[in-house]
C-alpha cells in the first residue's frame, strides 16, 4: 500500500483548514494512504479536528489509511479533552 506524508504547519485552524483538507484529499484521490506529520503543529481548533476526522472517513471509505505522527503535547491535550484521540491511528 502506498503511503504519502503530509506536513501540517504551526496551526490547523479556520485560516488554513481548506488548503490542508484539499491537500490531504488530493493524496487520497491518488489512491495513497496518508501519514499526517504534526511535528510543527502546536495548535489545532475544532475546525482542524473536523478536517482530520473527515479525512479519516474519506480514507476509510476508499480502503486507505490515515495515520498521525509527531503530535505535540498541546495538540494531544486538545485531542484528549475533546475525545478525538481515540479516532485516529498513530505512527
Amino acid at each position: 500500500m502506498n503511503m504519502e506524508s503530509y506536513k501540517v504547519g504551526e496551526k490547523l485552524d479556520s485560516f488554513n483548514y481548506q488548503q490542508v483538507q484539499a491537500d490531504i484529499l488530493a493524496i487520497l484521490e491518488k489512491g495513497s494512504s496518508v501519514l499526517i506529520d504534526m511535528n510543527a503543529c502546536n495548535y489545532i481548533s475544532s475546525t482542524g479536528l473536523r478536517v482530520l476526522l473527515y479525512s479519516k472517513k474519506v480514507a476509510a471509505s476508499k480502503g486507505l489509511k490515515m495515520c498521525l505522527t509527531g503530535i505535540s503535547h498541546e495538540v494531544k491535550d486538545i485531542m484528549d479533552i475533546t475525545g478525538f484521540s481515540n479516532f485516529f491511528d498513530y505512527a
